[in-house]
């Protein structure tokens, strides 16, 4: 009797033990990566990071995992807003024509139902971003006076300039060729164009401490109010008064290796390049279409 006790407890230990070690898996699993990103508006994955990093805002659709003394906090600053409105009409015997309007925001949600009976119709309309277009917000084909941007360099090469969600506000990555965006300068502002006259401005975020190495980059519908983008010859530049840098073509792209962020780099080019980055410069492409 005592023995088949003491074969139990022993049992018990070790269950218990493969539970904890399964947690404390879990856990680590689901932490952002160094220079990873943990928070913005749309961000749905892992919020805290690794041991020694802190998940730290950069701007409202992006933070990151930076160095830092804490292990599971967050300074992540996110909202989300989504809108979506349906119109349907049926004909039958009789027609019915429902209106539902949903909107929300992080703390609140409201809803109005409507129906009456009128004459047949259908139209449906979403303004919820997808992020699955073929093509950029403008098409496949270079409109007069647009540009393609792109990486030159590996591990990047060719992949374009590009919101991280097609044609819509956040932050600006390198992503496929069949998702780019077309881009002009206009009195030193880069704007990406959005078709009938809408652009999205490329903003930097403000340089916080002399020792950043980089600044993030996000796209907004609200021209910056200092830096001045440029083209040296076919490659892209970025200056700004009071932002020392020792390369101004110099950029990084750091985080996810499928659609990596887009970053200013304050450093020199290809030297002490931090840890989940890679050195990049970008430069116009002017051919009919975006090629791999």
């Amino acid at each position: 009797m005592a023995i088949g006790s003491l074969v139990g407890a022993v049992m018990f230990n070790f269950n218990l033990k493969a539970v904890v070690l399964a947690a404390v898996v879990a856990h680590v699993a689901a932490q952002s990566p160094q220079y990873g990103q943990c928070g913005g508006i749309g961000w749905s994955g892992a919020t805290t990071c690794t041991s020694g990093w802190t998940c730290t805002y950069s701007n409202p659709y992006y933070s990151q995992c930076l160095p830092g003394a804490s292990t599971s906090s967050t300074t992540s600053k996110s909202s989300t807003t989504t809108s979506s409105t349906t119109k349907s009409t049926t004909t039958t015997s009789s027609t019915t024509k429902s209106t539902t309007t949903t909107s929300s925001t992080s703390k609140s949600t409201s809803t109005t139902t409507s129906t009456t009976s009128t004459t047949s119709t259908t139209s449906t309309t979403s303004t919820s971003p997808s992020g699955t277009a073929t093509a950029g917000p403008t098409g496949p084909t270079l409109l007069p006076n647009n540009l393609w941007i792109r990486a030159v360099e590996a591990p990047n090469f060719h992949k374009y300039l590009q919101s991280s969600v097609s044609g819509q506000p956040g932050p600006a990555v390198f992503g496929s060729y069949t998702t780019a965006a077309q881009f002009q300068i206009v009195n030193g502002q880069l704007e990406q164009q959005l078709g009938g006259g809408a652009v999205l401005y490329l903003n930097v975020t403000p340089q916080n401490s002399t020792t950043q190495t980089y600044l993030s980059t996000f796209f907004s519908t609200t021209a910056p109010t200092t830096g001045t983008w440029a083209f040296q010859g076919d490659g892209l530049t970025w200056t700004a008064p009071g932002v020392s840098r020792q390369n101004n073509g110099a950029f990084l792209a750091c985080g996810d290796a499928t659609t990596p962020s887009v970053n200013i780099n304050l450093g020199a080019y290809a030297y002490m390049t931090p840890a989940g980055c890679a050195d990049e410069t970008l430069n116009y492409y002017n051919g009919a279409t975006a090629v791999n």
